[in-house]
């Protein structure tokens, strides 16, 4: 399928993410000739289609898919005939997905790793593990092309060529200084965001990974950042899946964290509904029905995407990093500052959505118009990223490099 190039592209998933990579496509029929957007919910794609067609007088094709069914998906792949399919749907979901383009021969991107159901833990292993059959195949596999993972893995590919020898002491930080209004609200999918931040924290420091608590625990780790144009947040240590690839492909890091800035109010919502057993993901019986708690607390939540109505502030995502050049020390600081009513104005959703579905945006145009060419299984950073900083300027999620200070070994 990949030798007669039609520039389609298939987005599945219809939640916050793919309503702003889907936007950000139609900006460039030049690019993307025809879209597809294929989720279990036909009312979600239905939504996106009439956006589209108001905002810039383009027809979309959507189409209903169940995104566990691996023939399901082949049939549609096969009928539609994209050139990649860019996977915004649950992490649960990334494997059947890649066996679909496996077997029909579609180049693949996501942007968060897959996670088992069953088991709070994420990791890289089971995506790599397509790497041979990818390349057997002739199609590309990029992984994480999000913000975080993805745009920070950029930052530091770009770091390593451009203005490091090398790059020995990595912190990514996270802060997200908006406001959306509600009493507790998670920013995108309520199961994955609760997993993720309940999990023990890892950090990478002289060749091994370091354990601490989670952040609603006692002894986690923390500390007071002055972000630019936000100010001073409390930002906590968390683990993020971008760490595992970073510290494979960026040779001489010494330490590497992930930083993630969390209001009081936020984690005391967050201890109150873990000691009560709502973010538990085993089934639990109830009046003749299995409930697993922390599906029945998404049901209850505001869906991530309806949050940009009322959302104000900014988000910070960004870099600091300590290496040598010509043999003297610095640090670096790349970051991007998004608006989330700027968000809104533009797509209808909120910046954590804008910031994902922009850089998804990018991924996909730059494999399809083969500026970025490979086959078998990447991360961000083993990819050029002078193509990718340019886009991020172009297509609204500009950043800039400060000197800064370097941040303290220990908290």
């Amino acid at each position: 399928m990949g030798n007669t190039k039609k520039n389609r592209i298939m987005v599945i998933g219809a939640g916050g993410v793919a309503t702003v990579a889907v936007h950000k496509c139609a900006q460039v029929p030049h690019v993307f000739n025809e879209i597809l957007v294929a989720s279990r919910t036909l009312s979600k794609c239905e939504a996106i289609q009439r956006a589209i067609r108001k905002k810039y007088n383009r027809e979309i094709q959507i189409s209903q898919v169940d995104a566990d069914n691996v023939p399901e998906l082949m049939m549609l792949i096969e009928k539609f005939k994209p050139d990649i399919v860019l996977n915004l749907a649950l992490p649960y979901q990334d494997l059947h997905i890649m066996d679909a383009c496996y077997a029909t021969g579609v180049h693949y991107i996501d942007t968060a790793n897959y996670e088992s159901p069953d088991n709070p833990h994420f990791e890289y292993s089971w995506q790599w593990a397509y790497q041979g059959r990818f390349k057997e195949k002739g199609i590309m596999a990029v992984l994480g092309c999000g913000f975080d993972p993805g745009v920070t893995n950029i930052f530091t590919a770009y770091a390593q060529k451009h203005i490091f020898d090398e790059i020995h002491y990595l912190d990514i930080l996270d802060c997200n200084a908006g406001n959306h209004g509600h009493p507790f609200a998670t920013n995108f999918n309520p199961e994955i965001n609760i997993r993720e931040v309940t999990q023990v924290v890892r950090h990478w420091k002289k060749g091994r990974w370091i354990e601490t608590p989670p952040i609603i625990e006692e002894g986690s780790i923390h500390f007071t950042f002055d972000y630019p144009v936000v100010g001073k947040k409390e930002s906590y240590l968390l683990y993020h899946e971008e760490l595992e690839s970073l510290v494979l492909h960026i040779k001489g890091l010494k330490r590497a964290r992930f930083w993630m800035t969390f209001s009081d109010n936020y984690l005391t919502h967050l201890r109150v509904l873990k000691n009560i057993g709502m973010t538990r993901i085993d089934g639990v019986e109830y009046e003749g029905h299995t409930v697993v708690p922390i599906k029945f607390l998404k049901a209850l939540l505001p869906e991530p995407a309806s949050l940009g109505t009322m959302y104000k502030g900014k988000t910070v995502i960004g870099n600091i990093m300590t290496g040598v050049k010509d043999g003297k020390t610095m640090t670096r600081y790349i970051y991007n500052v998004c608006d989330h009513e700027e968000a809104f104005k533009e797509t209808g959703t909120q910046a954590i959505a804008y910031t994902t579905g922009v850089p998804a945006m990018i991924g996909a145009m730059l494999v399809m118009t083969g500026v970025w060419k490979g086959t078998g299984v990447y991360n961000m950073e083993q990819l050029d990223p002078d193509p990718f900083m340019e886009a991020l300027n172009k297509y609204g999620l500009p950043w800039q490099v400060v000197k800064h200070e370097p941040l303290p070994d220990t908290m």
